[in-house]
């Protein structure tokens, strides 16, 4: 990575390798427990439409099933661009990776869409939290033992890591103020990966860390290119929460706002948990 270079643009660098098809590596900055962190995956894979020649309009949705674990290294994704409509654009997406035996290995597999946008009667119906101001507020610690934690200063207004892991949770709700680090002006892949910086909803509800990992991932864009731009390197709020857990999974659902109190994505994701 050169010096002026973000690490998130530099885990995003994707090159053209035929139609439809980008390669690209991993990057130590984001690596998680056994692979990238999802949102940085997610990012990628929203990074190839976005670079895709025949793109239509902006993120309009983008959902990522994570099959499994992306391996160190090189990897090769495919962004195919399956029905285009007046307004919308339907993608399928994947990335895969040479095995060990020489076959290709899928680990990722999506779908997108991208929309021309255009001005409407438009109403914000879930408003941002009250909440103190990111100044106000102590940054998470630094060094917690992954790296892609580092890529982000997140400031907890609410819900955030029990501090004895005793089982006494009652409560899946977090609220935190959050944004690359360092700071850069946000886009749309950016956006993506904040709206999966969340720790496990079920660390908060019953304060006792098992394993658990984001089975598939959506994420729904309603902001355009202007709102993000207004944004800059501003904070987001995010909130999340679960709905229910049972049988060895969760769901968890969240939204991001950001400080002049506009919704610029949501998310849902379900996510595997073991007992």
């Amino acid at each position: 990575m050169t010096l002026d270079l973000h690490p998130l643009d530099d885990a995003l660098a994707l090159e053209p390798a035929g139609a439809h098809r980008y390669t690209g590596r991993t990057t130590p900055a984001y690596w998680n427990m056994v692979g990238p962190f999802g949102g940085a995956t997610a990012a990628v894979l929203l990074q190839a439409v976005l670079q895709h020649p025949d793109r239509l309009g902006e993120p309009l949705s983008l959902t990522v099933n994570y099959a499994g674990a992306v391996s160190q290294g090189p990897f090769t994704v495919q962004a195919t661009p399956v029905r285009t409509n007046r307004s919308t654009q339907h993608w399928t997406l994947s990335i895969v990776q040479p095995g060990a035996d020489g076959e290709w290995v899928t680990t990722t597999t999506g779908t997108a869409v991208t929309a021309a946008r255009r001005e409407t009667w438009s109403l914000a119906d879930t408003p941002m939290p009250t909440a103190p101001g990111p100044d106000t507020l102590e940054p998470l610690a630094k060094g917690l033992g992954v790296a892609w934690l580092d890529r982000y200063e997140m400031r907890p207004v609410a819900g955030a890591l029990p501090q004895r892991w005793d089982g006494s949770g009652d409560s899946s709700l977090s609220q935190l103020w959050m944004r690359d680090a360092p700071a850069r002006p946000l886009d749309f892949c950016a956006l993506a990966a904040l709206a999966d910086v969340f720790f496990p909803r079920v660390w908060l509800r019953r304060a006792h860390r098992v394993p658990a990992g984001t089975v598939s991932l959506t994420v729904y864009f309603h902001a355009g290119r202007e709102q993000l731009a207004a944004t800059g390197t501003g904070f987001l709020l995010g909130q999340a929460r679960a709905q229910e857990f049972r049988n060895g999974f969760f769901d968890q659902t969240a939204q991001l706002w950001n400080d002049a109190g506009t919704m610029l994505a949501s998310s849902h994701q379900i996510v595997y948990y073991k007992e």
